[in-house]
């Protein structure tokens, strides 16, 4: 079990969720009541589903496509740790993740 830990976009809430390996992230935090919306549901088409992962775990995950990097130069507040939840996959060796809710999001879809 991977143990998620959601921050709120204030900073001022968090929770902690614990998700089987093989789950996608967007799903856990879908499921964990998380405002992400998912638009395309997880096709790169949108990007309602972006996070910013916690500068400490964003190693331990798999590094994103050319596709997932070219969708988040359109992810509005995007960081260098940012990615998209619905091509996130929590591996079997990930003991916890940390990743924060962004203020704003951008869907491309509806523009």
């Amino acid at each position: 079990m991977t143990r998620v830990v959601f921050i709120s976009a204030d900073g001022e809430s968090r929770q902690e969720v614990d998700a089987p390996p093989g789950a996608v992230l967007l799903d856990v935090a879908q499921a964990a009541g998380q405002p992400l919306e998912g638009t395309c549901e997880g096709q790169m088409a949108c990007s309602t589903c972006h996070v910013i992962v916690d500068a400490a775990d964003f190693p331990s995950l798999a590094h994103a496509t050319e596709e997932e990097e070219d969708m988040l130069d359109l992810a509005a507040a995007a960081t260098r740790t940012s990615r998209l939840s619905c091509q996130v996959v929590l591996d079997a060796a990930l003991e916890s993740l940390t990743v924060h809710i962004p203020s704003e999001a951008c869907n491309m879809q509806g523009m």
